[in-house]
Formats: C-alpha cells, sequence, structure tokens
C-alpha cells in the first residue's frame, strides 16, 4: 500500500547503468521509510548501476525528515558506487538545500556555479579549542568587534 503523499514512478530507459524515478507528492515523515526502501531499490536490483536520477519536477515539498531521506539515499548511493542526481529542483527546494548547507553536497554541478556563496564550505565549520573557545589559527577576526 502506498502511504499517501509520495510515488515514485519509474521512468528508464534500457541502459542498465541508469536508472530515473519521478517522485510526485509530498515528501515528509509519514512517507520517507516507503520513499527510501522504494528509492533504494535500484542499488540491490541493478549490480551495474552507475546513476541514480531523481526527476523533482513533480515534488512537491519535503520537511525535515524528507530531507534527512534524501540525505540517506544519497549515502547509500555513494556507498555503492552510483552518483545521485537531483534534477528539475524547484526554487523553493533549491532554497531549501541552500539553507541547509546540503545543495553542494548534493548537487555536484552547482559547487563552479556562479550563485554559489563566496564563503568557502570550510568556513561553516569552526576549530575549538580544548576548552571550547574558539580557536584561530588563521589571525582573522571571529566575529565583530565590539567597542563599548
Amino acid at each position: 500500500m502506498t502511504p499517501a503523499g509520495i510515488e515514485l514512478i519509474v521512468t528508464s530507459g534500457s541502459d542498465q547503468a541508469v536508472v530515473r524515478l519521478e517522485v510526485r507528492g509530498f515528501l515528509d515523515y509519514d512517507c520517507a521509510d516507503y520513499f527510501l526502501a522504494l528509492a533504494s531499490r535500484p542499488l540491490d536490483d541493478s549490480p551495474d548501476l552507475r546513476a541514480l536520477h531523481l526527476d523533482c519536477t513533480y515534488l512537491d515539498g519535503l520537511d525535515s525528515m524528507g530531507l534527512a531521506t534524501v540525505l540517506m539515499l544519497h549515502r547509500r548511493t555513494t556507498a555503492a558506487g552510483v552518483t545521485l542526481f537531483l534534477e528539475n529542483r524547484s526554487p523553493s527546494l533549491e532554497r531549501m538545500l541552500d539553507i541547509t548547507g546540503t545543495l553542494a553536497h548534493l548537487v555536484p554541478d552547482h559547487a563552479g556555479s556562479p550563485e554559489e556563496s563566496a564563503e568557502p564550505q570550510s568556513m561553516a565549520y569552526r576549530r575549538t579549542s580544548e576548552g571550547g573557545a574558539a580557536d584561530n589559527r588563521s589571525g582573522r577576526a571571529l566575529g565583530p568587534e565590539i567597542s563599548g
């Protein structure tokens, strides 16, 4: 039985190395396990698989559990040596991926786009000293200067 809210349609051609799945509906907590099971099936069924394309044209949206599920699918495809592609992303999906810092991680071709933030990904992670204070090895200011 299909959980309300999500549907996956296989739209693959004859190439055994590529599987295309059309995602329809809203990916949320209620259907996350179902989605992950179906989207992961080609990893087991197609030993020659090299690319899994998720067509997001009809994806109405996703919540935090939906995003976590897409990240889990990415982990599974990576472990299997398969490249995951998120195609036809809506502006709202693009924005959610950008805000959560997962866009460059999930969309390899985005890394060189001009819309990418000028701050490198490594800047999102700050080193800390053993006491938990910021470790400033770069010599740059870690935050705004406050004058009193």
